[in-house]
């Protein structure tokens, strides 16, 4: 870090105030949009706008739907958008925000960006196929089945750690509960309305999000609004059930609603609320983000934080990639573009749309995430005192964005208690649409090991779900934990991230040998692979093996067994996959795509 601080530590950089560094960032954005993607569609996958895209070929009205592609960018943005770009980079400023500035901004461009829009495309062109089925064409049967066993890990892992963010905001936000729950009916009726009475989406879905902060208003002005299972149960001293505190009653009480309702819209036609509810919060998102921004305007705040932090307990190389995580890259992007959105795209040339634009979406939401938090602190003392460790970053990382975004909106002279609920409202919005999704992909990954495994049970819609929903209620509600019960989202942090960036790098990969197959130019893909290979085995080594193991100092079973079966499968995958790239007879034809 001190390398780094030495090498970068100029005056310009120093000088910079949150407002140039907006615009930075912004800019490098549109050109990576507007040149970079451009280059990538035309030049490496060459769109074609009259190929049958699998929605119209395999068209059902349950997964395979033709969807205009601002619908369908709503769906799938605010499906990979969920609380993950914002905590992410709200820890890893722990390090100084140029590198955690530096990797949003460039990772997103050319690394997230090309992830993102290249699993798409390869499964818009293998009949809407997920990458996990896909491993088995790219590098055989044996790294398929492995694939869908990470896969499965990590989106396990994806709803423990979603539904604990999600009901841990419930308590500590219970103005937010009756707005994000009123979001449900209105989605239901916007899917009638638009795939029955052929209604254009975008004014119900403005009238519904309209509701919505009507209802964030007034419950954060009126208490009786306000869904406070601790207060109803007498405070937070007071005793719950089952023998256990208020607050732990509540956090209970709060996943299985949580699991009902994902269980509910995962089996549900992807029109009747998916759809219609994430387009509404692909609006909530430009409104959240025009806020922030347009605070940030008049606000005109200065950071406070370091540009880098030479005191840090942990390195940042290679810890902050993986921190940061969604919020430049994520491999579980790329299960949304090949698991859903591939399958509602309805011309082949809306994949840079969705796709590359959804990832930048993204890296928009990690960057003033990290601003809110650097300008939040009255000076650099207080950042400090916050961010004294690595632990206490992680602890304050979501709660010092929801303040600094409250913050920047008072620039608008919107008032701290009102902001800070329509904050939370977004981050649980966003959280939940991720939280239905993964269990939708969950379910879809366990049919197809019962198809591999000849178990006719596990192919069935709602044998898949319930074991999806019930295994994800038992990691985020068993394990114990420093946070007492129910721990389980909040130990799995970790080793999300680092699976995470594993997954996105064994995508990468297979995207590379997709390309190499139709002799195209791979390189666009195989360098962030290698970059991100290199930097999540680092990483998982040190984590896996030196942190958790039962030798280690402070043990984590629940993470070292996870982790390390996670590891072996991966680098299994890996020699696999560097074998058929490599191999000389890496040619022909794949699924749909034709060699040209």
């Amino acid at each position: 870090m001190r390398a780094l601080a030495h090498i970068m530590k100029m005056k310009e950089l120093e000088d910079l105030n949150a407002i140039a560094l907006a615009a930075i960032g912004l800019f490098i954005f549109a050109l990576g949009y507007r040149f970079y993607s451009k280059f990538v569609a035309e030049k490496i996958f060459r769109l074609d706008p009259n190929y049958v895209t699998p929605a119209h070929k395999y068209k059902d009205g349950v997964d395979f739907v033709p969807t205009n592609k601002f619908i369908l960018w709503g769906h799938h943005f605010t499906s990979v958008a969920g609380a993950a770009p914002i905590l992410g980079p709200a820890i890893a400023v722990y390090w100084g925000w140029l590198p955690a500035v530096l990797w949003v901004v460039l990772g997103t461009v050319f690394a997230a960006g090309v992830h993102d829009f290249g699993t798409l495309v390869l499964s818009v062109r293998n009949k809407g196929q997920s990458v996990g089925t896909l491993a088995h064409r790219l590098i055989g049967q044996r790294g398929k089945v492995l694939f869908l066993f990470i896969i499965l890990i990590l989106v396990l892992m994806v709803n423990a750690v979603f539904a604990w963010v999600i009901a841990n905001l419930f308590i500590s936000f219970p103005a937010s509960v009756v707005p994000v729950f009123i979001q449900i009916p209105l989605a239901v009726w916007i899917g009638f309305a638009v795939y029955k009475k052929n209604i254009k989406m975008l004014v119900p879905s403005l009238i519904a999000l309209a509701i919505m902060y009507g209802a964030a208003i007034f419950s954060s002005q009126y208490e009786f609004l306000q869904i406070d299972l601790v207060r109803y149960m007498g405070g937070e001293d007071a005793a719950g059930l089952f023998g256990l505190g208020a607050i732990s009653t509540a956090f209970f009480i709060w996943i299985i609603v949580l699991m009902v309702y994902v269980y509910i819209a995962s089996t549900l036609p992807v029109w009747k609320l998916l759809q219609p509810r994430d387009f509404i919060n692909s609006h909530q998102l430009i409104v959240g983000l025009g806020i922030l921004y347009l605070g940030l305007l008049f606000t005109n705040p200065e950071i406070t934080a370091p540009m880098t932090n030479p005191g840090t307990d942990v390195s940042w190389f290679p810890l902050l990639f993986i921190t940061i995580a969604c919020g430049a890259i994520s491999g579980f992007h790329g299960l949304v573009s090949s698991g859903t959105s591939s399958k509602q795209l309805d011309k082949e040339t809306d994949a840079r749309f969705v796709g590359y634009l959804g990832a930048i979406g993204e890296g928009v939401l990690a960057l003033i995430s990290i601003i809110a938090v650097i300008t939040l602190f009255p000076d650099r003392e207080a950042f400090l005192a916050t961010y004294s460790s690595f632990a206490a970053s992680s602890g304050s990382g979501l709660g010092s964005f929801i303040l600094g975004a409250s913050q920047l909106a008072s620039g608008l002279m919107i008032p701290a208690a009102v902001a800070s609920t329509i904050v939370s409202v977004i981050v649980v919005s966003f959280a939940a649409t991720t939280l239905d999704t993964s269990v939708r992909l969950m379910r879809y990954i366990i049919s197809e090991l019962g198809v591999e495994y000849k178990i006719p049970a596990l192919e069935k819609k709602h044998v898949a779900t319930t074991i999806a929903v019930v295994a994800s209620a038992a990691l985020v509600l068993i394990p114990e934990g420093p946070n007492g019960f129910g721990s389980g989202g909040f130990l799995l942090w970790p080793l999300f991230g680092t699976a995470n960036q594993l997954l996105a790098g064994i995508s990468l990969l297979l995207v590379s040998i997709w390309l190499r197959k139709l002799g195209r130019n791979y390189m666009i893909t195989i360098i962030p692979m290698i970059f991100l290979m290199f930097m999540t085995l680092w990483a998982m080594v040190q984590q896996v093996f030196l942190q958790w193991a039962w030798y280690a100092a402070a043990p984590n079973m629940l993470l070292f067994v996870f982790g390390a079966i996670i590891f072996v499968f991966a680098l299994w995958i890996i020699i696999t996959a560097i074998q058929v790239l490599v191999s000389k007879n890496n040619t022909g034809d794949l699924g749909d795509e034709k060699i040209e």
